[in-house]
Parts: C-alpha cells; structure tokens; sequence
C-alpha cells in the first residue's frame, strides 16, 4: 500500500453534517449524490462534475485534494481512497462532513 495518494473527490453536505451551510436533508443528499455516481458511470467527466455539484472548496480543481498521507482525513474516507486503485472511482462514502465520491488519481 502507497504511504501518501492522490485523489479528488465530490462532497455533498447536508444540514447537519460538519461545517454544512447546505440546506438539502440528507436524504436528498444521497439521492443526488446517487444521481451524479449515474451520470459519471455513464461516462460523465468527474473533475466536471466535481466543478459542477460538490460543495467542497476542492470543487474548483475538479475536486482534486492532492496527495496526502493515511490518516490525513476521517477515517471512513481514509479507508475508502486508500482502498481504490489507481483511476478507480468510489461508490458513496458517508462521513461526518456528508456524502462523497472519491476517485483515486495517482
């Protein structure tokens, strides 16, 4: 396993996630969120749709985080970037912050 990766990803807040200004309930978080993982399967670009929809500041690199080490975010992202190859995109992963997209690019 890489000791640091690369990787963007697409966050959805909800309100009530940590540090959400969003208004959305978290149901109609996930079902968006759900909505563009379709679009992407479907051959949508993930840095767009990153630029498009996620409510991280990230959003305005496509979503990129660059690289960063184990431990560097919350777990359960973590777990789900450390655990994608290279090129590989993430089903929904939720943390505290609300629900991702994460898509391992290095």
């Amino acid at each position: 396993m890489s000791s640091q990766i690369r990787a963007a990803h697409i966050l959805l807040m909800y309100k009530g996630s940590m540090r959400s200004q969003a208004t959305r309930s978290k149901e109609e978080a996930l079902a968006a969120i759900n909505g563009i993982l379709d679009e992407i399967k479907e051959g949508a670009d993930f840095g767009q749709m990153a630029r498009q929809y996620s409510d991280c500041p990230s959003s305005e690199e496509g979503g990129d985080l660059g690289f960063f080490p184990m431990g560097a975010m919350v777990p359960e992202f973590d777990a789900a970037a450390f655990a994608l190859a290279a090129g590989e995109i993430s089903g929904v992963v939720e943390t505290p912050f609300g629900f991702h997209l994460i898509q391992r690019t290095d």
